[in-house]
C-alpha cells in the first residue's frame, strides 16, 4: 500500500479532479459521479488548487478552508477522496506537477484526469501539455456533446482525449458566491456541511458585513 490521502489500497483506475472549489457545489458532485460511472473509475481524488496559476491576483478563499469544504462535500461517499497535494506544495499549482506526484503516491494506479470543456480547448497553454497526456488519460467532461463538436486544442495528443457525457447542472461557484454576498439562500446548491463552513468563516461577504 502506498502513501496516499487515506488508508485504502491503491485503486486500479484513479480519477484526478482538480479545481479551485471556491466553493464546491452539487454540480461538481454530479459530474464527478457521472465520469466515474462512465469511465469505470474506482475512486475520484478531489484536489483543491493551492495557488491556481489562471487566477493569480483573484480573491480566493484560503486554501485550508477550501480543502475543508471539499472534505465536507464528499464526506461519507466511498467513491470520493480528497488530497491536499497542491495546497502543501509551494508556488503555482500546475497539473503536470500534480500528476507526477500522484504517480509516486499511487504507483499501482492508472490515472485519469478530469477536465472541463473550456480547460480542454486551452490545454495547449498549460505547462507541459504533452507530458500531461503521457501521465494520465484525459477525460473531458462534455455536457450535451458541446465539446466534442468544437475545435480541439492544437496538440497532437488531443486526439487521445476521451469525451464523457455528464449531467448539465446550471450552478456555478461564481453564482453561489454572488448569492451569499446578496444574502440569498444557497440551500440545495451546496452540501449542508459546505454551507456551514461558508457561514462560519463569513466567506464571500463584504468585510463590513462580517
Amino acid at each position: 500500500m502506498s502513501q496516499g490521502p487515506d488508508d485504502r489500497p491503491d485503486p486500479s483506475r484513479l480519477g484526478v479532479f482538480g479545481g479551485t472549489f471556491d466553493p464546491p457545489h452539487v454540480g461538481h458532485l454530479a459530474v464527478a459521479a457521472d465520469v466515474a460511472a462512465s469511465a469505470g473509475l474506482d475512486r475520484v481524488l478531489w484536489i483543491p488548487a493551492g495557488a491556481p496559476p489562471h487566477k493569480e491576483g483573484a480573491d480566493v478563499a484560503p486554501a485550508a478552508v477550501r480543502v475543508e469544504m471539499v472534505r465536507a462535500a464528499v464526506s461519507g461517499d466511498p467513491l470520493f477522496a480528497v488530497s491536499d497535494v497542491e495546497v502543501a506544495r509551494p508556488g503555482p499549482s500546475y497539473t503536470v506537477d500534480t500528476l507526477r506526484r500522484l504517480g509516486e503516491l499511487y504507483p499501482g494506479s492508472e490515472l485519469f484526469l478530469l477536465i472541463g470543456g473550456d480547460q480542454f480547448r486551452h490545454l495547449d497553454t498549460w505547462r507541459a501539455p504533452g507530458e500531461i497526456f503521457r501521465l494520465a488519460t484525459v477525460l473531458v467532461m462534455d455536457r450535451e456533446g458541446e465539446v466534442a463538436a468544437g475545435a480541439p486544442p492544437p496538440l497532437a495528443d488531443a486526439a487521445s482525449a476521451l469525451f464523457v457525457p455528464v449531467t448539465r447542472v446550471d450552478v456555478s461557484s461564481t453564482e453561489i458566491r454572488r448569492r451569499v454576498r446578496e444574502g440569498r439562500s444557497i440551500r440545495y446548491l451546496v452540501p449542508g456541511g459546505v454551507e456551514e463552513i461558508i457561514r462560519r468563516e463569513s466567506l464571500y461577504v463584504e468585510p463590513g458585513d462580517r
